[in-house]
């Protein structure tokens, strides 16, 4: 929904606003499953994502005006995502047999990237290039499973505590406004 506001600030009919939306929501897992060739790809095997995904953007597009009142609960809902799309991707590099900074990475790819794309693809710089705790907080939540399933915990306790904690880490940078140190160069070369 939230590339579906991306896509109308660019003026896109509502074809632009399906594609937007799906790299958004899909193409985080498809860079990780490019990177690692681990095929097939989720939309492929579930093409009813791609009607859910482009449902909920068209469905964006109509209610708007309505959905800039429910910022603070798309950012949640974005929030949960990352976090729960975190976990994700490291199961999916473990399913593979990947080494455990490749599980954290993809973990990282497949909570970020969509939206990262998306960003491009709207000509923006990218919201995880800016100084948002926002690929931190993905990390954060590949470390606290990782360390977790390596101190035996149970799966689902895995989970929902590396969850809670990145979930946790992401909330309270937004409402605190937490950010990342940025680099900042200006001189010019002579």
């Amino acid at each position: 929904m939230t590339a579906a506001l991306s896509a109308g600030r660019r003026d896109m009919d509502w074809v632009g606003v399906c594609i937007i939306a799906w790299v958004t929501a899909l193409g985080g897992g498809t860079v990780r499953n490019i990177l690692f060739n681990h095929y097939p790809m989720s939309w492929v095997e579930h093409p009813e994502y791609l009607v859910i995904t482009a449902a909920a953007a068209i469905l964006a597009a109509i209610i708007a005006r309505l959905m800039t009142k429910m910022k603070t609960l798309f950012l949640y809902l974005d929030a949960l995502g990352l976090v729960v799309f975190t976990i994700i991707g490291c199961q999916i590099a473990e399913q593979i047999d990947l080494p455990w900074l490749i599980i954290l990475l993809s973990g990282m790819i497949t909570g970020c990237a969509g939206g990262v794309l998306r960003d491009v693809l709207c000509n923006e710089v990218p919201l995880l290039f800016r100084k948002e705790v926002y690929a931190s907080a993905s990390i954060v939540t590949g470390a606290c499973y990782l360390s977790l399933e390596h101190l035996g915990a149970p799966n689902s306790a895995t989970i929902v505590i590396a969850c809670i904690i990145g979930l946790a880490l992401r909330l309270l940078s937004i409402r605190y406004n937490w950010q990342m140190p940025k680099f900042v160069y200006r001189e010019e070369w002579h």
